[in-house]
């Protein structure tokens, strides 16, 4: 662990810190607004698994959902920033492998997405019981999870030349993917075709393992999430790796 990694990584996790209000307390807001509206309506007329409440069903979603949104969120936004007002130069210039920067960038979306994460728990485990049949699997998934949409905001930072491709990204297709996971719902619940395009989506393994963890029952195996997840993050970790150390987009 050089001194330029963790220069790197404080400079990027101060950046979300400084401004805490919108980077972290405004999702947790936006998530408290998603459980009192959806709770309010659906808690006594869907029930999800057998034993659990709606309301209680919906929490993990809610936070996994959270963690996702915002480390995806931290990476793009800082390496367009970065190139947008030219200063990615002193990112690169310093002695810092392509290993260091990815990895400085994708901690801090972590940190970031963990941190809201821990923010929306927090605030609506006051509005239902929770239990915690596996704690390991909670950890293990909210962690992959931020990883990966680390890893992926970072490629589109570096792949997108202005805001409006992130946001169109971020609207289009991580908006999407996220909200059609099951954070709302259980896939079983879905018509048949419906299921099979879900078991398409990554984030649905992400979500399902995530809060398997919560209730110890999910759609799918934990294992199967495990593995499916494990491989997103590997193939999209190589992607990055390959981006950074082509320079695409990076070096002019």
């Amino acid at each position: 662990m050089t001194r330029g990694f963790v220069t790197l990584l404080n400079k990027e996790m101060l950046r979300f810190f400084k401004v805490g209000v919108q980077t972290i307390a405004a999702p947790v807001l936006t998530a408290a607004l998603y459980l009192l509206i959806f709770s309010h309506v659906l808690a006594d007329r869907v029930t999800v698994f057998e034993g659990v409440r709606y309301t209680s069903f919906l929490i993990p979603g809610l936070v996994m959902m959270s963690v996702l949104q915002n480390a995806f969120a931290n990476s793009s936004s800082s390496m367009i920033q970065s190139k947008i007002t030219g200063n990615i130069v002193f990112v690169l210039l310093p002695p810092l492998s392509h290993l260091e920067i990815f990895f400085a960038y994708v901690l801090a979306s972590m940190v970031r997405g963990l941190t809201v994460g821990s923010g929306v728990f927090l605030f609506t485990a006051w509005f239902a019981d929770l239990s915690f049949a596996a704690p390991a699997w909670i950890a293990v998934f909210a962690l992959l999870g931020s990883a990966i949409l680390g890893t992926m905001g970072l490629v589109v930072g570096i792949w997108a030349e202005k805001f409006d491709q992130i946001a169109v990204f971020q609207n289009f297709i991580i908006m999407p993917m996220t909200f059609l996971s099951g954070v709302f719902y259980s896939v079983t619940s879905l018509p048949a075709i419906w299921q099979t395009l879900s078991h398409l989506n990554p984030f649905f393994y992400m979500v399902d393992g995530f809060r398997y963890g919560f209730f110890g029952v999910s759609d799918v195996s934990p294992w199967t999430s495990l593995a499916v997840v494990c491989a997103a993050l590997v193939v999209t970790a190589a992607f990055t790796l390959r981006l950074l150390t082509s320079g695409y987009k990076l070096r002019y």
